[in-house]
């Protein structure tokens, strides 16, 4: 059972910048960012496998970037440019590899493992 810890939520201004982290308690080659907005359904933001393949929501695309300190067993999200509709619950999850080279890995539903959420609000 791997458990996961995010943190580094917080609130900012439109254009600025804010890192989630997101700790894990065992290595995972696949982990994933997520996020869900009030009256929305959770959006993949971003995965990372074998600590060097990602890829990412257009819309968050050029905005954000995924990293990993592989022995801390530690996933980052620089997040810069933020925008009011960046404003949501971001969540961390971890699975197989398979999870994250799924062409549906934005769903999140192939994550078995994921954290309890951190609120990044985003004011215009």
């Amino acid at each position: 059972q791997v458990q996961l810890v995010e943190s580094g939520g917080g609130s900012v201004q439109a254009g600025g910048s804010l890192r989630l982290s997101c700790a894990a308690s065992e290595r995972t080659q696949c982990m994933g960012w997520f996020r869900q907005a009030p009256g929305k359904e959770r959006e993949g933001v971003g995965a990372l496998v074998w600590s060097s393949n990602t890829r990412y929501a257009e819309s968050v695309k050029d905005r954000f970037i995924i990293s990993k300190d592989s022995a801390k067993n530690t996933l980052y999200l620089q997040m810069n440019s933020l925008k009011p509709e960046d404003t949501a619950m971001y969540y961390c999850a971890a699975a197989d590899p398979s999870a994250c080279y799924s062409g549906s890995w934005s769903r999140g539903t192939a994550f078995p493992y994921w954290g309890q959420g951190t609120q990044v609000t985003v004011s215009s």
